[in-house]
């Protein structure tokens, strides 16, 4: 099994930007929670971080082609307003959970609206470095008939 994990914007400052927010862990220690996890369960991950739009767009079609399993994406500000990224994801036929580390329905007024969340199969938020290892599980599970429709 070959998951596909997204992370947009300013993750790459996680232990860094807002730290009452998201912590004092910083994004090698993400990453290295989600490939930790991702060795036990006998998955292979692959990991990226990207600023921009277009590239993590990319990405999306790139796991396509790759005949991944499933994506983990976690879009950042762009979840609010990319309607771009709502349709690449969208597009691709396996299994999509959006994550956050944060509660978004907790935040501001204009973090509640998710624009991306209905491209996926679900939604993981508030829950820090254990959403994204929720998701691996899962999308193991929708892979294997496991999960409920």
């Amino acid at each position: 099994m070959r998951i596909v994990v997204l992370n947009g914007p300013n993750l790459n400052f996680l232990g860094i930007r807002e730290v009452g927010v998201y912590g004092t862990s910083g994004y090698e220690e993400l990453v290295s929670s989600i490939k930790k996890k991702a060795e036990k369960m006998d998955i292979q991950v692959d990991v990226y971080q990207r600023n921009s739009e277009g590239e993590l767009i990319d990405l999306i079609q790139q796991a396509h082609y790759d005949k991944a399993d499933g994506i983990i994406i976690n879009p950042g500000a762009y979840t609010h307003y990319s309607y771009a990224l709502h349709d690449a994801l969208a597009s691709v036929s396996m299994t999509k959970i959006e994550v956050h580390l944060s509660n978004i329905h907790k935040r501001e007024a204009f973090r509640h609206v998710s624009v991306t969340a209905s491209a996926c199969d679900g939604q993981i938020a508030g829950l820090g470095f254990l959403s994204y290892q929720l998701a691996m599980e899962a999308i193991m599970d929708k892979c294997s008939g496991q999960a409920d429709s």
